[in-house]
């Protein structure tokens, strides 16, 4: 146990929770443990949820000759409120096991202070659940990081991405912080510097167990896995357009069995000829995205024509409706 007392000098921080993409994503093979390997490059996003903390100063816990466990330290320090519509029990949410595999490593590690400051965490949720964005990690994510400041444990970025990895496989990302390829089951992670890109996300309401995924006959599984030099070097081939090898392993078997991801990504694809880009399904979806050039954020049109009602342009002006498919359009 260490003498410092965590008195936070900030009593509310703001967080945007970031979503990601998956620019491509492989499995490369199954390991001795069970889990896949995977080779990915994440993309963060200047968009997602936000989370408030909001520090009692005046309201600690002690944890001097304590023999509360980090789930029994948790429910002391920490309040929650926004997440009731995720989870029915505040254990099983992301946000709550983040901070608990963080007191557990300070716990582990000797190094908790002596009082701990009680914390209220609320949670403006944006990101839709199941949709391959990331959102539950992302929240665990920034959860460790902010905890971390707050209650001034001073563990370095790697610990923190080991503390990550037991939370969640896409939770070290988002602790890394930058545009990375990721290897392993996702915590070996090298950055790698992107162009600037700007993204039309198509959120169907639809969602597939991942274990199913993992399980289905159709998954390919066995990528010849490519060198980070490779995928630093060819990153041409995967930015606006998706060109042999790469590609998401997920999309046959997801859309064979949500025809709403299905249709979202049909759509995409029938804008890839004006776009010159490649429509693709992040992570193990469902949300589906296609890459944009820059006029797309300032609302500009590309065809010259004046009023044009054409489906990019519309989709450009936000003004884009479609009766038979029903998801959320987002640029980003």
């Amino acid at each position: 146990m260490t003498e410092n007392i965590a008195v936070p000098s900030v009593s509310t921080i703001t967080r945007l929770s970031p979503a990601k993409l998956n620019l491509f994503l492989h499995i490369t093979g199954k390991r001795a443990d069970g889990y896949h390997n995977l080779q990915t490059v994440f993309r963060l996003l200047d968009w997602g949820d936000y989370l408030h903390f909001s520090v009692s100063n005046d309201a600690v816990i002690s944890t001097i000759a304590s023999e509360l466990t980090s789930n029994q330290f948790c429910h002391q320090l920490l309040i929650l409120d926004g997440a009731e519509s995720i989870t029915i029990s505040i254990e099983d949410n992301l946000i709550f096991k983040a901070a608990r595999a963080l007191l557990a490593f300070a716990i582990q590690s000797n190094t908790l202070p002596e009082q701990l400051a009680k914390v209220h965490i609320t949670l403006d949720k944006h990101l839709p659940m199941g949709a391959g964005l990331g959102g539950g990690s992302s929240n665990a994510a920034t959860t460790i990081l902010v905890l971390n400041e707050l209650w001034q444990l001073n563990f370095t970025c790697d610990e923190l991405i080991k503390i990550g990895a037991t939370v969640g496989a896409d939770v070290p990302i988002f602790i890394f912080g930058q545009d990375a390829i990721a290897m392993g089951i996702g915590e070996e992670l090298t950055t790698i510097e992107l162009p600037d890109q700007h993204y039309l996300v198509l959120t169907p309401n639809a969602h597939v167990n991942t274990a199913k995924l993992f399980a289905h006959p159709k998954l390919q599984r066995d990528i010849a896995p490519l060198s980070v030099a490779t995928i630093q070097n060819q990153y041409a081939d995967y930015v606006q357009t998706l060109t042999t090898p790469y590609h998401n392993v997920f999309t046959l078997v997801v859309t064979s069995l949500a025809p709403a991801v299905a249709d979202a990504l049909s759509y995409l694809q029938g804008l890839e000829a004006q776009t010159l880009s490649t429509a693709r399904m992040t992570g193990s979806g469902s949300a589906v995205f296609l890459p944009l050039d820059a006029s797309v954020a300032t609302n500009k049109k590309t065809c010259g024509e004046v009023d044009c009602k054409c489906a990019l342009c519309r989709v450009y002006r936000w003004k884009l409706k479609i009766a038979h498919i029903t998801f959320r359009f987002l640029i980003i």
